[in-house]
């Protein structure tokens, strides 16, 4: 399966606002990863994107799993995995209409 076209996923920060809102309450509301270990993700030989999955870790919280994928769609598990995020509360940086 090769990539889809390219497309903006940029949209308005109100409607990711109300997307936010709309989400399941849950304990926490998001997440960081730090740009080094997103750059290194997207480093890798091939790399031309990255895919999220959900997760659940052994302290029952909810993560969000980082993979790179390739051109051809494929998750390049043989590389880089990403999970351990800093989970928002407590690190959410000042309140805004993402985190609030």
């Amino acid at each position: 399966m090769a990539l889809p076209a390219p497309k903006s996923h940029r949209i308005t920060l109100n409607d990711a606002a109300d997307q936010a809102r709309r989400s399941v309450k849950r304990t926490h509301k998001g997440g960081l990863f730090l740009r080094k270990d997103l750059d290194d993700l997207l480093a890798q030989p091939g790399c031309a994107g990255l895919r999220y999955y959900y997760g659940r870790n052994a302290a029952s919280q909810d993560t969000l799993i980082l993979v790179g994928v390739d051109n051809d769609g494929n998750d390049q598990v043989q590389g880089v995995v990403m999970e351990d995020c800093f989970l928002c509360p407590p690190i959410c940086g000042t309140a805004n209409s993402l985190n609030s």
